[in-house]
């Protein structure tokens, strides 16, 4: 089918609105129209070069919600009219890390960047010309429909607002997630939360839900401060400095059990300035991502060893997104998640203004609201 989309031309350019082909579902995989996109500094990455970009033109976007409108063949437990988050990273079931209970790092994810359908290595996007496209994550939701494998998708309950559920498949999980999965915030605890943008605040939201004492938000943005502060914060930072001289008065010199880093862009000194607000034992969660090249960090191995704190890295918020998105909805459902207050809508043909208020730091998480005249 012919529809249109949001294409990122070159390294730098601004994403162009263009008529794309979307292949139909084949084996294993689901057509879906899409409700809501997300737009997330991942992306961002993409677009600037931080982050390798094999070929181009780039179909961008990785959150989405919809509704199921083809099932191609052997697909189970789908069918058309489901209502279905897409996650960005996929998740097969069946290899090593997900019989392990790591379906976030599942080996599917080894081909997220490269285009090539899992079902048969064919690219399901491409130009009118037949030039390939590269889908972001497999998934590129900057058009109004995808056609995606099944290990991609998690079908949801129909009450849910898809505009808000869009965001459960990147920003809203992950930041939750390092918070108080792979984070372990527990009753009492300070969390530092560095960097309060899409995947930031809803660290800030989890921390809260999960009992934290003090929820420190550190973010020179003034409206990133305020909305810190609506969503659970309890004191907010132009720094990581200023952080610093005060946490000890605030925490009767303990400082901060846990630290998550979600930056727009984590640099090698970050973590020994993260390091330094965490307390005995502590740790600091990484999961902004940094550019490609950087593989130098800033670290005193003499405060980490004696003082036993730790350095983790974090995708998806180390959960399985089959585990973290409905149980994300529940959370939404008894009013300790907040979905709706995050969005700032846009049209597609806007795509480029939603980036630039991001830039700008004028929102905390753009969408993209499909309506009628989009399919």
């Amino acid at each position: 089918m012919l529809t249109k989309a949001a294409i990122l031309p070159e390294i730098g350019a601004e994403w162009e609105i263009q008529e794309i082909e979307l292949g139909d579902p084949i084996v294993g995989e689901v057509q879906v129209r899409l409700a809501a996109s997300g737009l997330c500094h991942s992306d961002e990455h993409m677009a600037t070069g931080a982050s390798p970009v094999p070929f181009l033109p780039l179909l961008g976007g990785h959150e989405g919600a919809g509704v199921v409108t083809k099932v191609g063949p052997g697909v189970r437990g789908i069918e058309e009219g489901d209502h279905v988050v897409l996650a960005f990273t996929p998740a097969c079931g069946t290899c090593r890390p997900c019989a392990s209970g790591l379906q976030n790092l599942c080996d599917e994810g080894a081909g997220l960047m490269t285009g090539r359908s899992i079902a048969d290595g064919s690219f399901r996007a491409k130009t009118p010309d037949g030039k390939p496209l590269l889908q972001m994550c497999l998934l590129g939701t900057f058009a109004p429909y995808v056609t995606v494998n099944q290990a991609s998708v998690v079908k949801i309950e129909k009450d849910i607002p898809l505009e808000a559920a869009a965001l459960l498949g990147c920003g809203v999980s992950t930041g939750w997630g390092s918070a108080t999965a792979i984070g372990r915030t527990r009753p009492g605890d300070t969390v530092v939360v560095v960097g309060i943008g899409g995947v930031g605040i809803n660290a800030v939201q989890g921390a809260a839900a999960a009992g934290a004492r003090y929820v420190v938000a550190v973010d020179p943005v003034a409206f990133k401060q305020k909305k810190a502060l609506e969503f659970g914060a309890t004191h907010v930072f132009d720094s990581m400095a200023d952080a610093q001289a005060a946490l000890p008065d605030l925490t009767w010199g303990r400082l901060a059990e846990l630290v998550v880093l979600t930056v727009g862009e984590v640099e090698g000194h970050h973590i020994q300035e993260a390091l330094s607000l965490t307390a005995k034992g502590g740790q600091v969660v990484v999961t902004a991502v940094a550019h490609h090249a950087t593989n130098e960090v800033n670290l005193n191995l003499f405060e980490l060893t004696l003082l036993q704190k730790r350095v983790q890295g974090a995708i998806f918020g180390g959960v399985s997104p089959r585990t973290q998105i409905p149980s994300l909805l529940e959370q939404y459902r008894v009013g300790n998640l907040k979905l709706e207050e995050l969005v700032t809508p846009y049209r597609l043909e806007d795509i480029n203004q939603g980036w630039q208020d991001m830039r700008d730091g004028k929102n905390l998480r753009g969408v993209i609201r499909y309506t009628e005249a989009d399919y």
